[in-house]
């Protein structure tokens, strides 16, 4: 089945995670993405695990896409983007403030090629500002937007990160739902423009409903630290880790019932939400010490029995075998004839109720260089001729 953005091309100037992977969503969804590689290659062929010169962490971030590795500061290549800019619907590009300027694809020189294009750009803090000429990664962001104070340790008080780059892959997400946005407009209108996302403006709107609403009504702020000292719902069991929630009344007892502590049903400091709220601390202490008597399975099939939200806290290495995942059929073994077979989680989006598969896995550089040139008008001599040059570069796989 063709992904509902089958005919529309995207020319991905972008490099690392965010813009890598606002890109592949879209190429999920049927674009056509043709990225766009200097030399020596976007910087995440250089890191994760490798095999036959494929990295993992490139793979991850790139898969359905097509390469071209060229030398953009040399005429040749110049010329060669200009020409694809003319042929494509969208343009993607996280450099920060200035770097586009100066390799000559400023929005306006863009627009003046294509003036239906939507020109997308990441970045970290926006154009503009104090920060707005500093390298970006994910900490910086995490460190600035509330989250690393969202994840502090209510004992030491020490300000923590999330180990993992939640920043750029939520900013990659609202970049792909806002260049959607902005090709449904010109599919309405014939218009196209520009898309800013700014990392920092992402994570302060994602964090804000649940951790810093309290901030919402002005001149009656609450400090959003007293609503974030509940400890992690994480629970030793006699055999595990679990998790288990239990919000209405209902559930509680529910829970109750489950642990086999039906005397705290009528227990006064737990009656209601209320009440629990205010001695939470006592219930998470009760629910831990009651937990730890029972094997994990035998308390998940009592909570599942009860309607209490509960699971197991898996490790990354028992994802792949538990029977929800398998149901929902999420990891995709993929046989390439290069790098054998493959496990990657397939796009998560069903549509008309057909999942998505993953046609062609990340390509190595400058892979499509060839056709690529070709499809805009090159001939195989002059292709080779840049390719002599140092124009075009491509890095074919090797032998581990």
């Amino acid at each position: 089945m063709k992904g509902p953005l089958s005919g529309i091309r995207i020319l991905d100037l972008t490099t690392m995670v965010s813009g890598p992977i606002s890109t592949m969503l879209l190429a999920d969804q049927g674009a056509e993405v043709i990225k766009i590689e200097a030399p020596g290659g976007d910087y995440m062929r250089r890191v994760g695990v490798k095999h036959r010169g494929m990295s993992s962490s490139f793979l991850t971030c790139n898969r359905g896409k097509r390469s071209v590795c060229l030398d953009i500061k040399r005429p040749e290549g110049s010329e060669i983007i200009q020409k694809l800019i003319a042929t494509s619907d969208v343009l993607v590009q996280n450099f920060r403030p200035g770097a586009i300027q100066r390799m000559g694809l400023s929005r306006e020189v863009v627009f003046d090629i294509r003036p239906d294009i939507i020109y997308a750009s990441i970045s970290g803090f926006g154009d503009t500002g104090p920060y707005s000429h500093q390298r970006v990664y994910d900490p910086v962001i995490q460190a600035l937007s509330g989250l690393a104070d969202v994840q502090r340790d209510q004992f030491s008080g020490l300000p923590r990160m999330v180990r993992t780059i939640i920043c750029d892959k939520t900013s990659a997400l609202t970049a792909a739902q806002s260049i959607t946005a902005a090709l449904f407009r010109r599919e309405r209108t014939g218009r196209g423009g520009h898309v800013a996302v700014a990392m920092l403006d992402v994570m302060i709107g994602f964090l804000w409903p649940e951790a810093m609403g309290s901030l919402s009504f002005i001149g009656k702020e609450e400090d959003p630290a007293r609503s974030q000292k509940s400890p992690d719902l994480v629970f030793k069991s006699l055999d595990g880790y679990l998790t288990a929630a239990a919000v209405s009344d209902p559930e509680w007892q529910g829970m109750c019932r489950a642990l086999k502590r039906t005397d705290l049903i009528e227990d006064p400091r737990f009656k209601r939400a209320a009440e629990r709220a205010q001695n939470s601390a006592d219930r998470r202490q009760i629910t831990s010490d009651e937990i730890s008597k029972w094997p994990s399975a035998d308390l998940l099939a009592r909570f599942d029995a009860e309607g209490v939200g509960a699971a197991p806290i898996l490790t990354r290495t028992e994802i792949e075998a538990n029977p929800q995942v398998v149901e929902n059929r999420i990891f995709q073994p993929i046989e390439d004839s290069v790098l054998g077979s493959v496990r990657m989680p397939r796009p998560a989006t069903v549509f008309d109720d057909e999942t998505t598969s993953i046609h062609t896995l990340a390509p190595f550089k400058g892979a499509s260089n060839r056709t690529v040139l070709s499809e805009i008008g090159y001939s195989p001599g002059e292709i080779d001729k840049l390719s002599s040059d140092n124009v075009l570069y491509d890095s074919p796989p090797t032998a581990d």
